[in-house]
């Protein structure tokens, strides 16, 4: 099975697993790329307000492309921002004989749906969900777009219970639809020689934190992520020997740190890339992702979180949550901050429950990897070639 997956540009949490399937005998793929300057410009990302560059490779041990894109104002931001007017006839030449394209509110996107429908299997990745969906004019619009839209996709790969939801809404059956969880790639964040809790020792001492209770936030610090929503905690959770450590950049910073400038017990540390994640999280007790959208379709801190052995504390509004967060953890509304307190009391008074959350993560996390993702879809590619053979 010849497969073209159509993506707008690399990223580190999808190459990984494109490697991995062009590994699985049976399988032949190539990804086109559709941000075309994606491949020579550094991109700076406005949620963490700086240039970020990933120190993990995301174009090794596949086939790829970078496919012309004509548009004068190129990016993944807005529908115009991606326009190759030689995807369809590049993916043909190729010899495709399905083709999986990630969102379709690009305008080649959504040209290469409906090109293909009728011609070749098209299957469909994306992880939209409901959460933030308000009642008016306005959601009818959009669901009789969207279901115009999701008639040009033969499959849909969801990757939760809550994306599974809205492509049900929006006219897919059942039958369409296939499980393939969003994961990241939990054996990079296994301390497997100690080097990550050795890193993290020195690093507490660094900051003054070595025998402290740590509350860890990661991710930008912008509106959606709810930074403030930890500075928030650490007015409830007064105890000394706590404290919040945030990871990242953005849009908020300055007046986050404004807000906690009275309390020293909150701790600001910058970006930090991928490299160096697994030791960010060990820093820590406790994660927080307290999202409130709109668009926290997933949350893959979460899985990171987990990899690495931390109980997690999520709020409803981050769309893996439902998933992700069983006996390992909470989830809770935007604005209940109590619940979030009493868990980490919960933790932070007694080890034993914090050691059996923390082995809780451990073994939930193994059911969201990418070995899940390419056997399902591995099986899945088998399943229709065997089908298009009548076998």
């Amino acid at each position: 099975m010849r497969l073209a997956i159509v993506t707008t540009h690399p990223i580190q949490y999808n190459a990984p697993w494109f490697r991995l399937l062009a590994q699985q005998q049976g399988v032949e793929l190539k990804v086109f790329y559709t941000w075309e300057a994606s491949q020579t410009i550094a991109k700076y990302d406005p949620g963490f307000g700086r240039v970020i560059e990933w120190d993990i490779p995301l174009l090794d041990g596949y086939e790829y492309t970078f496919v012309k894109n004509v548009s004068k104002n190129q990016g993944s931001h807005h529908f115009k921002g991606i326009d190759n007017p030689t995807l369809k006839t590049e993916i043909e030449n190729w010899g495709a004989e399905a083709v999986l394209v990630f969102g379709w509110a690009y305008k080649s996107h959504l040209s290469c749906l409906r090109y293909f429908k009728g011609k070749i299997p098209v299957l469909f990745r994306g992880d939209s969900t409901m959460l933030d969906e308000t009642n008016g004019l306005k959601k009818i619009l959009r669901r009789f777009f969207l279901k115009y839209v999701y008639r040009h996709v033969d499959f849909a790969f969801y990757v939760g219970r809550n994306n599974k939801q809205y492509y049900l809404a929006h006219g897919l059956k059942e039958k369409q639809l296939v499980y393939v969880p969003h994961a990241v790639e939990n054996e990079r964040f296994v301390d497997k020689t100690g080097e990550y809790i050795a890193k993290a020792k020195q690093w507490k001492t660094e900051l003054g934190i070595e025998d402290c209770f740590v509350v860890l936030f990661a991710g930008k610090f912008e509106a959606k992520k709810n930074p403030q929503y930890i500075i928030k905690l650490a007015q409830r959770l007064t105890d000394k020997k706590m404290r919040f450590v945030l990871v990242g950049n953005g849009v908020m910073e300055a007046d986050l740190k404004q807000d906690a400038a009275k309390d020293e017990r909150i701790i600001f540390v910058g970006f930090q890339n991928q490299q160096n994640m697994p030791v960010v999280y060990r820093l820590a007790n406790v994660f927080v992702l307290p999202s409130i959208g709109p668009g926290e379709t997933w949350g893959l801190a979460i899985n990171e979180a987990m990899a690495s052995g931390l109980p997690v504390i999520a709020s409803d509004k981050t769309g893996g949550a439902i998933d992700m967060i069983t006996d390992n953890g909470i989830v809770v509304s935007t604005n209940d901050v109590e619940s979030a307190a009493q868990y980490i009391e919960s933790l932070f008074v007694n080890a034993h429950i914090q050691h059996q959350q923390k082995k809780k993560s451990e073994m939930h996390v193994q059911a969201f990897s990418f070995k899940v993702i390419v056997d399902n879809i591995s099986s899945f590619l088998k399943k229709i070639e065997s089908d298009r053979k009548g076998l």
